[in-house]
C-alpha cells in the first residue's frame, strides 16, 4: 500500500450567521475542489459550547459564562500545497478570535488495492 496524503479535510465551527462568508473566503482561495467541481462543501448544523476568560475578546457571550451557540460545521477538501493559504483566509473571515480548526489528512482512493 502506497500511502501518499496529497489532501486535507479542513473541518471549522462557524456561527450560523457567518457560514457563507467563511465558505465563500476558502473555496475562493482553492479549498473545496472534488474533480470537475469547485465550491464543493458539507455544512451540519450544531450546538458549539465554550467559556470565555478573563483574557478572552469574545464575538458572542459574556466573559465567565458559558455559551451555547447555534452553529454550522463547514468541510472541505483541501489540495496539502495550499492548506496554509486556505487557512490564513479561514482566520480572517471567521468572526471568532480562536476558531476551532481540524485538519486531516485523507488518503487517495488510489492508495488501496
Amino acid at each position: 500500500m502506497n500511502l501518499n496524503i496529497n489532501k486535507v479535510k479542513i473541518i471549522v465551527t462557524i456561527p450560523t450567521e457567518n457560514i457563507d462568508e467563511v465558505r465563500k473566503a476558502i473555496c475562493d482561495e482553492g479549498a473545496g475542489i472534488i474533480g470537475n467541481y469547485t465550491h464543493c462543501s458539507m455544512a451540519t448544523k450544531c450546538i458549539g459550547t465554550f467559556i470565555p476568560s478573563d483574557n478572552a475578546n469574545p464575538y458572542i457571550g459574556e466573559k465567565n459564562k458559558l455559551e451555547f451557540v447555534e452553529e454550522e460545521k463547514l468541510e472541505v477538501v483541501c489540495n496539502i500545497d495550499i492548506v496554509k493559504k486556505v487557512i490564513m483566509k479561514l482566520r480572517k473571515a471567521h468572526p471568532y478570535e480562536e476558531p476551532e480548526i481540524d485538519i486531516i489528512p485523507l488518503l487517495d482512493e488510489a492508495s488501496f488495492n
